[in-house]
């Protein structure tokens, strides 16, 4: 087994304002967002940087056709580096030299390419109390971006998982117990750049009679969902069974992760209809029993007489090894089944030290139990 530490980094690095109480706060937040966006495609010759009016110094904003925006911190890093300058150097001079490299790299380095851009009207509220209503640029992409709205991502979630507080599927409890959920242990985040949900079922958890050295057991269902309408990264989704989320979000004793991620191309819309919603909606639905069938004949179903030959189809030939040593040091005998095959790479995975490989080793892990999946 092992941990995953993805929803501990959001819990440990967003601010209040990023943090949802449920998944119809964070719906209305996105909701709003979409209602008052615009997406378009410009040619780069028609967006004209400018140094912001009252602030000379850093300030700058974006002109064209489209109108003016104020451009976020990641907007910014978007067009400079369209326009082939570094971010961080541009923020240290003033707005006006600023503004001549970007409009200089925008109209001649790109040869009057075009940029996909999305335009969110916002209220911001001044030192002085007094709301000032603007247009921020929230993306600068290319014109084939595939954006998939939060609006439709969580949306669906609300849809068949409630507000994700007080149905089967909600923000995890501390060492499995329920808690109420506030901004400090929520696992339900949005920001101007991308969210990220952790949901968990972990009444109706899924019943193993043989999980560890012939010790019977349960675990719990869960899943990830991350997307960014903005680039900043992939839309995807994470399956996995585990034991217990700890106060900082940690989940431990993690079993079976399997993970969808798609790259934001044009056809991410598309396939976020085909690939990763019908698995959620397919989540929600169903009962522990299947997962608990497929595990109770992965116990029952031996491996190929020639083990080695079994585990080279997916695995390199030290992997192989480091898996045989493991189930013998945590087991006491050779594999000698799917399921002591899939435990095999799990513990093997507790002893590579980077998180990415971990998790890699672990989605191989998962994948063998597609051997004798319940249909």
């Amino acid at each position: 087994m092992t941990t995953l530490m993805q929803a501990s980094r959001q819990w440990a690095s967003r601010p209040s304002d990023e943090r949802f109480t449920s998944l119809t706060e964070l719906h209305g937040k996105v909701r709003r967002e979409r209602h008052n966006s615009i997406q378009s495609v410009v040619s780069t010759r028609k967006i004209e940087v400018q140094p912001h009016p009252g602030d000379t110094r850093h300030g700058i904003t974006i002109a064209g056709d489209h109108g003016m925006s104020d451009p976020t911190n990641w907007s910014f890093n978007q067009l400079a580096s369209l326009a082939g300058a570094p971010a961080s150097y541009l923020r240290k001079l003033p707005a006006p030299i600023v503004a001549d490299a970007m409009n200089y790299g925008l109209r001649f380095n790109r040869d009057a390419e075009d940029v996909g851009i999305l335009r969110t009207h916002v209220d911001r509220t001044t030192a002085d109390n007094h709301l000032i209503p603007m247009n921020e640029l929230r993306a600068a992409t290319g014109p084939r971006y595939g954006r998939v709205w939060n609006d439709e991502i969580v949306g669906a979630l609300v849809n068949k998982f409630g507000d994700g507080v007080t149905g089967d599927f909600k923000v995890p409890g501390e060492f499995g117990k329920d808690v109420p959920i506030t901004k400090d242990n929520t696992t339900i985040y949005g920001s101007d750049r991308d969210i990220f949900v952790f949901l968990a079922d972990e009444h109706n958890r899924v019943e193993m009679s043989n999980r560890r050295n012939g010790q019977g057991g349960s675990l719990a269902r869960g899943f990830f969902v991350w997307n960014s309408e903005v680039g900043s990264q992939s839309i995807g989704a994470a399956f996995f069974l585990f034991d217990y989320v700890c106060m900082n979000r940690i989940v431990w004793g993690v079993q079976e992760f399997k993970e969808i991620r798609l790259r934001h191309t044009v056809s991410a819309p598309d396939r976020w209809l085909e690939e990763i919603s019908p698995v959620l909606m397919e989540y929600s639905e169903a009962s522990a029993a299947p997962i608990e069938q497929t595990i109770a004949e992965a116990q029952q179903k031996r491996v190929d007489d020639d083990l080695d030959a079994f585990l080279s189809k997916r695995f390199t030939k030290s992997e192989s090894s480091a898996i045989k040593q493991a189930h013998l040091r945590e087991e006491g005998r050779p594999i000698e089944t799917v399921w002591d095959a899939t435990t095999a790479v799990t513990a093997h995975a507790k002893t590579i030290p980077h998180q990415d490989a971990r998790v890699q080793m672990e989605r191989k892990g998962g994948a063998i139990l597609d051997l004798v999946a319940v249909k």
